[in-house]
């Protein structure tokens, strides 16, 4: 039997997909929790500690942490004694210019927000302490309130993935 390039190229790709779907393995949310051994969650208040912040971005920091481990894991939220447990603060609410145009002002402002966190697995014995930073950019023709809640959304979803994924992900 005699086969085409093209119909031996497409042989090759079908027999290499069907190698590799067998060895892939999928899991939903990403986590890697035991929920046998892990089944409560502690996340502290998230306080705003930074010299300057605009004050709705602690409760939406807050809420968006406490959503994102709601509906990606099976762990309940305590409010004391979890098997894991999450407390920090917003450590800087910071702007400053990014880019700076050929008239000699700025261009871009680029915004960031840090936020330190504590994490145990009082499970396991796992402990640590890592700031997370999230940036963004806005045009200078602009005013930061009024581009600022959107900016900060962004921002605080950033930095609620990049603590799940250090928390519970499997990356």
């Amino acid at each position: 039997m005699k086969f085409t390039k093209h119909a031996a190229n497409a042989l090759l790709c079908l027999m290499l997909m069907l190698l590799t779907a067998c060895s892939i393995k999928i899991q939903m949310t990403g986590t890697n929790i035991n929920y046998d051994i892990l089944k409560t969650i502690q996340i502290d208040k998230i306080a705003n500690r930074a010299p300057y912040g605009w004050a709705p971005m602690e409760a939406m920091f807050n809420n968006k942490l406490q959503d994102l481990y709601a509906t990606q894991t099976r762990l309940k939220l305590v409010k004391r004694g979890g098997d894991l447990q999450v407390a920090g603060e917003i450590v800087s609410y910071d702007q400053f210019n990014k880019a700076v145009s050929s008239d000699g002002f700025s261009s871009q402002v680029q915004l960031r927000m840090t936020v330190n966190i504590r994490f145990t697995n009082t499970k396991s014995g796992q402990k640590w302490e890592k700031q997370f930073s999230a940036t963004t950019q806005y045009d200078s023709t602009q005013q930061l309130t009024a581009v600022q809640e959107s900016l900060v959304t962004e921002m605080v979803k950033d930095l609620c993935d990049q603590i799940f994924n250090a928390t519970v992900a499997d990356w």
